[in-house]
């Protein structure tokens, strides 16, 4: 890649990042004019022989809560390399409730996970969804991590429902588009996989069979593939409270698993409606995420 395409990819993903997080409680850049340098690099308003020299930080600010716990509030610092994501990025995460053992076995958890998954393509989202699913094996209330120890993998419950997310840059291959369908039929998940150019899966389910379908489909070959959003509802077998009852079956909004298809066009017949496509997530209750994913409220 040249320092262009690096260039390119930071600050799309600068962009995606300010969609999400909309304000400066959320994501706050330490340096607006390094940015500024980025974007002229990019849109060829500066010189482009020239790289620029000064490289984006910024903090996300976000409230955690793990499971069983009170809300944590999380500061992720990030830094571009100027070859990211060719490199990973430098991130540190802050966060009172981790002692500098625990921050440190954190960093390299973290740092080993991203290696694995995402070298060479964006994964500061990837890593802040990280930090929701593992945040709770390095806080002072749970046992330390051994030096030079994985810290073990979340325990699965299976009395809680979960909803997956998934975004990919592309999804043509056939081999993978029935792998797809045939895995989530097996675990018994329901959803849909949207093909072509962007790739969107939804899978619901229990959180072991999500998570199972999850480590599936990303040890294939993407050019890019991350959870965009997640969702993890605790189930009920009885009323409680007055409240009812609340199974898997009564929390999902899909009634099976399919290959949805929303008009597809261009040159390659790779791309889809996404106005249909929010019609879609609108009739299941599920419109909000459109915005997860583009960034734009959709019509």
């Amino acid at each position: 890649m040249s320092y262009l395409d690096w260039a390119e990819s930071q600050l799309a993903e600068i962009e995606l990042l300010s969609s999400m997080f909309s304000t400066r409680e959320e994501l706050e850049f330490s340096d607006p004019f390094a940015l500024a340098l980025l974007r002229s690099y990019v849109e060829g308003t500066a010189s482009k022989d020239v790289p620029p020299t000064s490289r984006p930080h910024f903090l996300i600010k976000q409230k955690i809560q793990p499971a069983g716990m009170n809300e944590i509030d999380v500061i992720v610092s990030c830094t571009y390399p100027s070859e990211y994501p060719s490199v990973l990025p430098e991130i540190t995460v802050r966060c009172l409730e981790v002692n500098r053992s625990q921050q440190s076995q954190l960093h390299l958890d973290l740092s080993a996970h991203l290696s694995e998954t995402c070298l060479g393509e964006v994964c500061v989202l990837s890593a802040v969804d990280w930090l929701k699913d593992h945040l709770h094996l390095y806080t002072s209330a749970s046992s330390t991590p051994a030096p030079n120890q994985r810290a073990p993998p979340p325990a699965q419950n299976p009395e809680v429902f979960t909803r997956l997310w998934i975004y990919s840059h592309h999804i043509y291959n056939k081999v993978k588009r029935k792998s797809i369908m045939e895995w989530s039929k097996e675990l018994g998940l329901t959803g849909f996989s949207m093909p072509g150019k962007p790739g969107v899966v939804c899978v619901e389910g229990s959180r072991a069979a999500c998570e199972n379908f999850w480590a599936r489909v990303k040890v294939l070959t993407w050019k890019k593939i991350m959870i965009r959003h997640r969702e993890d509802i605790p189930l009920i077998a009885q009323e409680k409270d007055n409240r009812p009852a609340r199974t898997l079956d009564s929390l999902r909004k899909f009634s099976h698993f399919e290959e949805a298809m929303f008009d597809p066009h261009g040159n390659r017949g790779n791309h889809m409606d996404l106005g249909q496509l929010y019609q879609f997530l609108n009739e299941k209750g599920l419109s909000d995420v459109f915005q997860l994913y583009f960034g734009i409220e959709g019509r």
